[in-house]
C-alpha cells in the first residue's frame, strides 16, 4: 500500500519563512535553512519550497538560499516561485530540487508545463494551484491569490495534467491559515476528475484534520502544511503515530 505523505512548506520571503492568514498578515518565522533541517531530520517526507512574491514582485527565484536548504536536506524537496519558463525549471533543479512548481507561469503561459514535461519527466512537473470560492465556482487566483483569473479550478486542473503535470498541490485560499481543516469538498472535486498524485494544502489545525482528510478522500497522497508545524502545535512524527493508529500507512 501507498503510503501518505507529510509535507511542511516553507514560504519564503526576502530569505525568510513567513506565515499568514488567507493569504494576507505575513509574520517571520525563522531561517529556510534551520527549519529545513529540523524537518529533514524529524519525519517529513518531502518539503516545499515556495518564493511567495517572485512571481508578483516579477523576478527570478532566490537560489542562494535554495542551494543552501537543498544541501542540507535528505529528502524530496519541491520548489515553486517565479517558475515561468524551461530555464526557470533547469535553474532550480541545478541548485537540488527533485521536483518544480509552477502556477502563476502556467497561467501565462499554459505551454510551459508541456514543455517542462516533455524535458525533465512528468515526475518533475508539480502544478500548485491557488483556489477559492468565487459565485459558487471554484477559482483559480494567481500571484499568491492577489489575481482573479476568471478560470475554472476544474478545467484547469484537467487542462495542466493533460499536458504534463505529474502531481498537483491544491490549495484553498478559503482555509488558508485559518486552522479549521482542509477543503474536503474542494479536494474532492477534483479527485474525481484527475488520476495524478494530489497534495492538500490550507486548513490544517490539528492531527485530527490529516485523519478526516485521508478518510474522506482516499485518493489525496499527501497532506502540506506550515504554521502547525513551524510553531510546534503539531509534531510530524506524533502525527505520523496517530495516523497509523487510524490504520492510515505512513512512512515511520
Amino acid at each position: 500500500m501507498i503510503t501518505k505523505r507529510i509535507i511542511p512548506c516553507l514560504d519564503v520571503k526576502d530569505g525568510r519563512v513567513v506565515k499568514g492568514v488567507n493569504f494576507k498578515g505575513l509574520a517571520d518565522v525563522s531561517s529556510p535553512v534551520e527549519l529545513g533541517k529540523y524537518y529533514s531530520d524529524n519525519g517529513a517526507d518531502e518539503l516545499v519550497f515556495y518564493d511567495i512574491t517572485a512571481s508578483s514582485d516579477g523576478r527570478k527565484l532566490f537560489t542562494d538560499i535554495l542551494k543552501q536548504v537543498a544541501s542540507t536536506i535528505f529528502i524530496p524537496l519541491t520548489v515553486g516561485g517565479g517558475i515561468n519558463t524551461v530555464e526557470d525549471f533547469d535553474r532550480v533543479l541545478k541548485c537540488g530540487a527533485d521536483k518544480v512548481s509552477v502556477n502563476s507561469g502556467a497561467i501565462k503561459n499554459p505551454d510551459l508545463i508541456y514543455h517542462a514535461a516533455k524535458r525533465y519527466g512528468d515526475q518533475c512537473v508539480v502544478l500548485s494551484v491557488d483556489a477559492k470560492r468565487v459565485n459558487g465556482k471554484f477559482t483559480v487566483f494567481a500571484k499568491g491569490g492577489r489575481e482573479n483569473t476568471g478560470y475554472d479550478l476544474i478545467e484547469w486542473v484537467k487542462r495542466g495534467v493533460d499536458n504534463g503535470a505529474g502531481e498537483i498541490v491544491l490549495n484553498s485560499i478559503d482555509t488558508d491559515g485559518v486552522k479549521g481543516g482542509f477543503d474536503l469538498e474542494m479536494l474532492s472535486a477534483v479527485s474525481k476528475v484527475v488520476s495524478v498524485p494530489i497534495i492538500a494544502s490550507g486548513g490544517a489545525g490539528n492531527k485530527e484534520h490529516f485523519v478526516d482528510l485521508f478518510n474522506a478522500i482516499p485518493k489525496v497522497d499527501a497532506g502540506l502544511a506550515a504554521s502547525i508545524f513551524h510553531f510546534g502545535e503539531v509534531n510530524i512524527l506524533d502525527l505520523k503515530k496517530t495516523l497509523k493508529q487510524n490504520n492510515i500507512p505512513v512512512r515511520l
